[in-house]
């Protein structure tokens, strides 16, 4: 197992050194006599382990976004369950690997704890003492920590086992490009109203009527439930919370990088042997006898393994920094001395320097640090609103007693009441039925709220007078597509094959290099999937709300699959597709051991660990 095999284990005993405020998760011992949360056949679930490790989530999560989220986010996220379910499938493969008598020889072992940087002396030896003391910070038994390495690597010879040589066939990449990337040419002309003989006549209300009560449908007052709600969230407390000036400016400096960055460049980094064979693909690249596609080919490599992703002239490093900051987007440099020796860079793009000072970022970090303060109030008060409901109090009631809003609405799955537009509202809303008493929901921002549905109105239809002129407007689309849909079918087999729009008196515009997902401006919304499925040669007539569109397909192509960038994408989708399978044998097999050795879970020893997180 290599040094970075190791680093999620190492990260645990980080992660653990960190989180003083948890108290190194002694205190999720409960009694002091409850240290598992669970087992998965003879292997037992720690309340440590699943506390680091959603601990270390979170703090991955917050990293990407920039930003730190409160438990109760994570949780509505799923991550809680996430994380259970990622410890309970690794606890099975520790079982299996038992019952194989698949694990780390001692010398191995030895090996791999003597690799780790962080047990190492100067000159790269074994520091003991340096290996005890992260031990001791980890709260873990040397013997603890050992058997989690090995546990680790026994782990990861299974999941090896299970997906090498796992991969889709060619043909499946070659259909799937065949399929998306085959292009169609259309001509296409427009029918309007101005075009028919005898324009639309004007309705009597005779007609109108007898429309309106055959498309009543169209006409409705929907369906309502009547429902009265409290709801409590950030923004209504935003404005009584204070932040003061040495929190934002702590928040800033600790965010510093976010709002002070250097320039970094997207750049791709293509080692070679020598200097003279970096030249003498650059000479060739400069000639236009090959591609830096083709050079990373003819090397056996593909994009992803010369790729460095941004990165900031100091982490390039003397003469290739040099080099790849001063020169522009889209050109190769080099050869340069790199820590691969000789090699050629490509620059991608440039993510320009970014500095922002402290008053410019005041109004989003104090917006963010309230909002974020709001929540957690919020948070506090989910108790005692628990308490008066269960002691009987309405809704109405709770925003007497506490700080939350009362309101009413007719919901629909249009309504557009502000609070109708969070999903979990509407969840609830949708569901609840007049016998149910209201509880705390907790909306998607942080928020709150509690309901209670008081009764239902069903759909009636609008009055026709109130609705006349939508129903005229309405007549007369209907009445004029009918009649240039009559034109058009006269038009059809005229126009198939190669016969010149023009001669019809037709105004015709082309379009080329349609792709399924491609757009069409001007057209109605299903024109793309109609012509897919049209033979060439052939025309449709395709209505829309007020005229008809007649459309020839006049050219079907395949895709290059001998383009280099189609050859590209095909080792892409077949990239992802052998992963996505490896990942399924991975998961079914994990599932499968779940099977074999029982699950059991611990859920008040699971909710002492959620406590601590509050």
């Amino acid at each position: 197992m290599s040094k970075g095999k190791t680093s999620s284990i190492l990260v645990w005993i980080l992660m653990a050194m960190l989180i003083v405020g948890l108290g190194g998760f002694g205190a999720l011992n409960l009694s002091g006599t409850v240290t598992t949360l669970g087992t998965v056949g003879d292997e037992e679930v720690t309340l440590n382990e699943y506390a680091l490790e959603l601990q270390r989530e979170i703090g991955v999560i917050e990293a990407q976004a920039g930003q730190a989220i409160s438990f109760a986010d994570a949780r509505a996220g799923g991550l809680d369950q996430a994380v259970l379910a990622n410890l309970i499938a690794q606890h099975a493969m520790d079982a299996e690997n038992r019952r194989m008598g698949l694990s780390l020889g001692d010398e191995n072992l030895a090996q791999e704890l003597f690799s780790i940087p962080e047990f190492q002396n100067a000159d790269g030896s074994f520091n003991r003492d340096a290996y005890s003391y992260a031990m001791e910070q980890a709260r873990l038994s040397e013997a603890e920590f050992e058997e989690s390495v090995r546990d680790e690597t026994a782990r990861r010879w299974l999941q090896a086992g299970l997906i090498t040589g796992v991969a889709m066939p060619e043909t499946y990449a070659n259909t799937l490009l065949n399929y998306v990337g085959e292009e169609r040419d259309v001509t296409i002309a427009r029918l309007d109203a101005d075009m028919l003989v005898v324009p639309t006549p004007a309705a009597d209300d005779v007609t109108l009527r007898a429309f309106y009560d055959a498309n009543l449908d169209n006409y409705m007052h929907p369906a309502t439930r009547n429902i009265s709600y409290a709801w409590l969230t950030p923004d209504m407390l935003i404005d009584t919370v204070e932040i003061d000036e040495t929190t934002l400016r702590e928040t800033y400096e600790a965010r510093s990088g976010e709002y002070n960055r250097a320039e970094r460049r997207l750049v791709e980094r293509l080692g070679f042997a020598t200097e003279e064979d970096a030249q003498l693909a650059l000479d060739r690249m400069n000639r236009g006898e090959a591609s830096f596609e083709t050079i990373v080919d003819e090397r056996g490599l593909q994009l992803a393994d010369v790729d460095m992703g941004d990165v900031s002239q100091n982490e390039l490093g003397g003469a290739a920094g040099e080099a790849v900051f001063v020169a522009p987007s889209g050109s190769i440099v080099g050869p340069v001395n790199s820590d691969l020796g000789a090699a050629l860079f490509r620059i991608n793009g440039i993510l320009p320097a970014q500095s922002t000072t402290f008053e410019d970022a005041l109004p989003v970090l104090r917006e963010e640090l309230a909002a974020e303060r709001a929540r957690r109030i919020i948070d506090t008060q989910i108790g005692d609103i628990d308490d008066l409901l269960a002691a009987g109090a309405t809704v109405e009631e709770l925003a007497k007693e506490t700080e939350m809003e009362f309101g009413t609405l007719g919901w629909h799955a249009n309504a557009l009441e502000p609070i109708a537009g969070y999903e979990a509202f509407r969840a609830v809303a949708a569901q609840v039925k007049t016998s149910d008493f209201p509880q705390v929901e907790q909306l998607e921002d942080g928020g709150i709220f509690a309901l209670r549905l008081d009764d239902e109105t069903d759909a009636t239809p609008k009055p026709f007078e109130e609705v006349r002129p939508q129903v005229l407007t309405d007549w007369t689309n209907s009445e004029t597509v009918r009649r240039l849909q009559e034109m058009a079918d006269g038009l059809v087999t005229q126009l198939e094959g190669t016969a010149a729009f023009d001669a019809f008196g037709l105004e015709a515009r082309s379009e080329a290099g349609i792709l399924r997902d491609g757009f069409v401006a001007e057209v109605p919304a299903n024109f793309v999937s109609q012509i897919f499925g049209l033979e060439a040669g052939k025309v449709i007539a395709i209505q829309a709300q007020d005229h008809v569109i007649l459309a020839r397909l006049d050219a079907v192509r395949a895709p290059d699959l001998t383009n280099p960038n189609t050859q590209q994408m095909r080792q892409l989708v077949l990239q992802q597709a052998s992963e996505a399978l490896a990942l399924d044998v991975y998961q079914a097999y994990a599932a499968d051991l779940q099977n074999v050795y029982p699950v059991t879970v611990n859920q008040q020893a699971l909710n002492a660990v959620h406590a601590q997180f509050q």
